[in-house]
């Protein structure tokens, strides 16, 4: 916590990037480890810059596809575990890189990490035999975040969009999370100052079309308090559920799966039907 002050401080000169965006090159998880089916994928953004990602086909006839934005940290091989489980419940799963991450090209930043979404929808959409009137978003942390903002900016109609561990603003989070350390304490003004207030999760999801919501948060979650997703839930448009779990941050589809999966599922396949 004590190194997000120079970082808040140098904010102005790093385009915030520094803040939101921590990604690293590394291989965290094989998915040839899993002996699940899936397909390395290369793609292209709105500005020509490449992005991989991997594409886990449904277990029998697809029920939906769900497009995985994950959070800021690392990259896809540390997070497609908590979504490609779905293609056996009937999903085929799309997880991704933004750029700067992994084997995606470019810089990261917030601009393209939303036109990097935007992309990966419309390849998902595009894919052949793929149902491009059942698509669904999963959004994890600041992924809740691009997710919600990439809807709007691929301008494709989705049928559900679940967000876990999110947060109403990234002004409202910098704060949240300089207010927890006594030494940073003093400097929880500096996020209205520094961070953009710009397409945040507080105004896109009031702009969301048409489409069924699960909200999920941890109840002690230490990195985005229970508060934010309660707020950015009550912005929201119905219909909408709010799921709150036990555990930390994003807990719920690792450490608490067994209990909380099914109703994941339950929620993907209600919102699919006709």
């Amino acid at each position: 916590m004590v190194r997000l002050l120079p970082l808040l401080l140098l904010a102005p000169l790093l385009g915030c990037t520094r803040l939101f965006f921590q990604p690293d090159r590394w291989l965290h998880h094989a998915p040839q480890v899993l002996k699940v089916r899936f397909e390395p994928v290369r793609f292209a953004s709105a500005d020509g810059t490449m992005l991989s990602g991997y594409w886990f086909p449904s277990t029998g006839t697809a029920l939906g596809t769900v497009v995985h934005f994950h959070g800021n940290g690392q990259n896809v091989t540390s997070h497609y575990t908590l979504s490609y489980w779905l293609a056996a419940e009937g999903f085929n799963v799309f997880a991704f890189d933004y750029r700067g991450y992994g084997d995606s090209e470019g810089v990261p930043g917030m601009k393209g990490a939303v036109q990097d979404g935007a992309a990966a929808l419309r390849w998902a959409s595009e894919k052949p035999g793929v149902d491009a009137a059942k698509l669904a978003v999963f959004g994890q942390s600041l992924g809740a975040a691009l997710g919600l903002a990439a809807i709007q900016e691929s301008g494709l109609p989705v049928r559900a969009v679940v967000l876990e561990g999110s947060f109403l603003t990234y002004r409202s989070i910098g704060r949240a999370v300089l207010r927890k350390n006594v030494i940073t304490w003093p400097f929880q003004w500096l996020p209205y100052l520094v961070v953009t207030g710009r397409r945040t999760p507080a105004e896109m999801v009031r702009r969301l079309p048409p489409c069924r919501l699960l909200f999920v948060h941890g109840e002690d979650d230490e990195i985005v308090p229970l508060s934010e997703g309660q707020r950015l839930f009550a912005l929201a448009p119905e219909p909408k559920s709010f799921l709150r779990t036990p555990g930390g941050h994003l807990d719920a589809f690792s450490t608490y799966r067994s209990m909380y999966g099914a109703k994941l599922t339950a929620f993907l396949k209600e919102a699919m039907l006709p």
